[in-house]
């Protein structure tokens, strides 16, 4: 296909007076031609608001599956708790590594098995299951401190509730506690809400719902066993006298529990003005919709790693694309 040499000539002649830049390329198109690009960026505003539906429609149905869901749940939390015990045929499961087994290993197994069990003290339920799940989760495991497990062992099930029909968007994670020293509360709550439209400001920057704030919950710790605090003693000396004395002091400690302590955000415009707030609740939403999404539905999978591996195999597959 013959190329007119002159128009090359125009087009490279153009290019290189704009250095790469978008706005130099648009600043250098014709009047007629950028009236019609903003015909398209109008049309593109459409699409952001036909896209914020969506994002609602989906957030409802969500809502209408986790009441689906909740019963399998409860059961799933009934077992850890060992207030249910299942059923031989519940239990049944075919593992991939038994499926060539023959019925002599099988049965051999089963008595070692049995050995096992009877060495053992009889546990009750599943013993330490929320605890060993954040342990086997990296986003969840840098966030606990070895102060942190002996309060885990006493969690017994983590709930996801969606707003209600007509109201703002948002999602309560409740974290449910048996009976412990460490604090009287039975459930511990976190509260993000959301919003699914277009910024007039920016409309091209929206990408789905974004977080607007979260909201904890007050712990309240028995006397002396709050992680989320420490005291620690420092040496001051007296300018005057010249004597030295041990000042106690109650600093911030590093504990999971500070999740029910949210960054405050006044609006979320301030938010984004604020680099440092901006990466912080960016990186607690992060957390919360870890929770919903992947903990809380596929919570004996990472109790066993099996979803581990599945979200190893999920990265492998998005870098080689």
């Amino acid at each position: 296909m013959m190329q007119n040499p002159q128009i090359l000539a125009a087009l490279q002649e153009r290019l290189d007076g704009l250095n790469g830049s978008p706005s130099g390329y648009m600043e250098s198109l014709p009047k007629v031609v950028k009236r019609r690009v903003n015909a398209l960026k109008n049309l593109q505003v459409k699409c952001a608001h036909i896209e914020a539906k969506f994002y609602e429609e989906v957030h409802e149905l969500e809502r209408k599956y986790a009441a689906l869901y909740q019963p399998l749940f409860d059961k799933r939390s009934d077992i850890v708790k060992a207030t249910y015990e299942p059923t031989d045929e519940e239990c049944e499961w075919k593992a991939d590594e038994e499926q060539e087994l023959t019925d002599e290993m099988k049965e051999k197994a089963k008595v070692e098995d049995e050995k096992k069990d009877e060495e053992k003290e009889d546990p009750k339920g599943i013993p330490e299951f929320w605890l060993t799940v954040f342990k086997n989760v990296d986003l969840l495991s840098d966030m606990l401190q070895e102060h942190d497990e002996p309060i885990l062992k006493h969690l017994q099930d983590i709930k996801v509730y969606f707003s209600d029909p007509g109201q703002p968007m948002s999602f309560t994670l409740e974290f449910h506690f048996e009976a412990n020293e460490f604090f009287t509360n039975t459930v511990l709550t976190k509260t993000y809400k959301m919003r699914s439209e277009p910024d007039e400001s920016d409309p091209f920057s929206f990408d789905g719902p974004e977080i607007m704030s979260c909201t904890g919950c007050t712990i309240d710790w028995v006397k002396g066993k709050n992680v989320t605090l420490k005291t620690i003693k420092k040496k001051q000396k007296h300018k005057g006298r010249g004597t030295v004395r041990t000042v106690t002091k109650t600093v911030p400690n590093d504990s999971f529990f500070n999740f029910f302590t949210p960054p405050e955000v006044k609006t979320y415009l301030a938010c984004l003005q604020d680099e440092d707030s901006e990466a912080v609740l960016a990186a607690d939403f992060e957390i919360g919709h870890f929770i919903r999404e992947r903990i809380v539905p596929r919570a004996v999978l990472y109790f066993t790693g099996e979803a581990i591996e599945d979200d190893d195999d999920d990265v492998s597959v998005e870098t080689r694309i």
